[in-house]
C-alpha cells in the first residue's frame, strides 16, 4: 500500500511574487547540490497562450521554491537563473510540454532527464506522475487540482500544495528510473532520447488546422466548409488577442450549427454563439459581417472539400495503390511489435510508426537494403539505438513479397498497447 503525501515533505514555501525573492531563491539552489527538478503550471484550455503561471523547482540543499512568472517577470532574472545551472540536469516529467514555456522565459536546459519519457522507454505500464510515483517510490501523491485555471490570481492555497508535490518526489523518481533504465541495459537508450528532445525543431505549423474543428463530418458542400473556415480565424484571432482558449470564446458545436443553419439575422447568429460560450462583450457584429461576406464568396474562392494528399497515402490505401508496399510495410509493422514485445516498450518508442511506413514505400536496389534502411530511419529522426533495434528486420521487410493476413480482430483486452499504438499512428 503506497504512503498516500497530502504535503510537501518540508513544507509549503512562501510564493515568490517579486524579482527580489525570485533572485534569494536563485542564491539558495546554488547552495544545493546535484539536478534539479522543474515542474511548470499552465492555463491549457482557459487561455489561448501556453505561457506558465506557477514554476517549481526543487533542489537537494537548495530548497523547494514556487514561482510566479507573471508577478516575477524580470527578464534579467530569468536569464540568471538559467546561466547558473546552466550545466545542471533539469528533470522535467514530460518534457515536450513544459520546455516551450521556459524558454519563453529564457530558460534553456542543456541537460534534461525526462521522468515520463524514461518511464516509457523502461516500459512502465502507466507513465504519469503520481502512478510512477506509487510504482517506483511507494508514495501516492494527493492530485485533485490538475485541471484548475493557474492564471487565477490570487492562487489558491490547496493548488500550490498540489503543485509543490509535483516536484517533491521528482529527483527521488528520476533516481529510481535511472536504476530501472540501468537494470533493463536502456539507460543509454533513454539519453541519447533526452539529448534529442533538446535540440529538436519545433513542430511545423498544422495545415488547415480549421478542418480539424469537431463536428466537420455534418459538412458537405464548400460554402459550408467555407464559413467554417472563416469564423474559425476570426475566432482564433479574437482569442489570441484576449488571451482566453477559442473553445471557450465560442466552441465547435456553435461553428459548425452557424456553417449548416445559415441564421438569416444578427441576433439569431448571437444566439448560437452566446448559447456555448463563456466570454461576454464578443465582437458579434464583425462576425456576423465575417459570415455574411464569406457567403458572397464566388465558387474559385471556396477551399476544396479534400485537400490534395501530401507524402505518402494513409495505410489503408497502400494494398490498391503500392501492392509490393504493401507487403514490405506488413512484415515491417509486424516485426517491429514483436521486437518491441521482446524489449517491453511501447513499439511507438522503439521506432516511429511514420518512420516504417517511409522506408517502406520505395524498393530499393537488391544491394543496398541496410544503408537505404538506416539511411531512410536517421532522416526520419530516429536515433542510434532504435536504428540498431530495427534496421535488421526492416531490411529482411524488403525482400518480402507477399504480404502478410491482417491480424484478427481482437477484444480490448486481447489488443495489446504496441499493436493498437502502431495501427493507430499508421494511419
Amino acid at each position: 500500500m503506497a504512503e498516500l503525501l497530502t504535503a510537501p515533505r518540508n513544507g509549503v514555501p512562501v510564493l515568490i511574487d517579486n524579482d527580489e525573492a525570485l533572485r534569494a531563491a536563485i542564491t539558495e539552489l546554488a547552495q544545493g547540490s546535484g539536478p534539479i527538478a522543474v515542474d511548470a503550471e499552465r492555463a491549457s484550455g482557459y487561455r489561448y497562450s501556453q505561457r506558465a503561471y506557477l514554476i517549481q523547482i526543487y533542489r537537494r540543499g537548495g530548497g523547494l521554491h514556487l514561482i510566479d512568472p507573471i508577478a516575477a517577470n524580470n527578464q534579467q532574472t530569468w536569464a540568471l537563473m538559467d546561466s547558473t545551472f546552466k550545466e545542471c540536469e533539469w528533470i522535467i516529467h514530460a518534457s515536450t510540454q513544459d520546455l516551450p514555456c521556459l524558454r519563453e522565459l529564457g530558460v534553456q536546459p542543456k541537460n534534461l532527464f525526462d521522468t515520463e519519457l524514461g518511464g516509457r522507454i523502461a516500459g512502465c505500464e502507466r507513465v504519469g506522475l503520481g502512478a510512477l510515483s506509487e510504482e517506483l517510490l511507494g508514495i501516492a501523491l494527493a492530485k485533485e487540482h490538475s485541471a484548475v485555471d493557474w492564471s487565477i490570481r490570487p492562487l489558491k492555497d490547496d493548488w500550490l500544495v498540489y503543485a509543490a508535490l509535483d516536484v517533491d518526489v521528482l529527483i527521488d523518481l528520476r533516481d529510481a528510473m535511472e536504476e530501472l533504465l540501468g537494470s533493463r541495459g536502456y539507460l543509454d537508450y533513454a539519453r541519447e532520447d533526452f539529448a534529442a528532445i533538446l535540440v529538436a525543431s519545433p513542430s511545423p505549423a498544422k495545415r488547415d488546422p480549421w478542418r480539424k474543428t469537431s463536428g466537420m463530418h455534418k459538412i458537405r458542400d464548400r460554402m459550408t466548409l467555407a464559413i467554417v473556415r472563416d469564423l474559425y480565424a476570426a475566432r482564433d484571432i479574437f482569442a489570441r488577442t484576449v488571451d482566453i482558449a477559442p473553445g471557450r470564446i465560442f466552441n465547435d458545436d456553435a461553428l459548425v450549427e452557424i456553417a449548416t443553419k445559415r441564421p438569416l439575422t444578427i441576433d439569431l447568429f448571437g444566439k448560437i454563439i452566446t448559447r456555448r460560450s463563456r466570454v461576454k462583450d464578443q465582437p458579434l457584429a464583425e462576425w456576423f459581417d465575417i459570415y455574411r461576406r464569406t457567403q458572397q464568396l464566388p465558387k474559385e474562392e471556396l477551399p476544396e472539400l479534400r485537400l490534395p494528399s501530401v507524402g505518402l497515402p494513409p495505410q489503408k490505401l497502400w494494398k490498391d495503390r503500392n501492392p509490393p508496399g504493401y507487403a514490405r510495410l506488413t512484415h515491417a509493422r509486424a516485426a517491429v511489435i514483436e521486437r518491441a514485445h521482446e524489449l517491453g516498450m511501447p513499439a511507438e518508442n522503439l521506432i516511429s510508426p511514420d518512420a516504417v511506413r517511409q522506408a517502406m514505400w520505395h524498393n530499393p536496389k537488391a544491394d543496398d537494403g541496410v544503408s537505404y534502411i538506416e539511411e531512410k530511419l536517421r532522416t526520419a529522426g530516429a536515433r542510434s539505438w532504435q536504428i540498431a533495434n530495427v534496421a535488421p528486420f526492416l531490411v529482411k521487410a524488403l525482400h518480402e513479397s507477399e504480404p502478410l493476413p491482417p491480424p484478427p480482430q481482437a477484444s480490448d483486452e486481447e489488443s495489446t498497447p504496441e499493436a493498437g499504438a502502431m495501427e493507430l499512428n499508421a494511419e
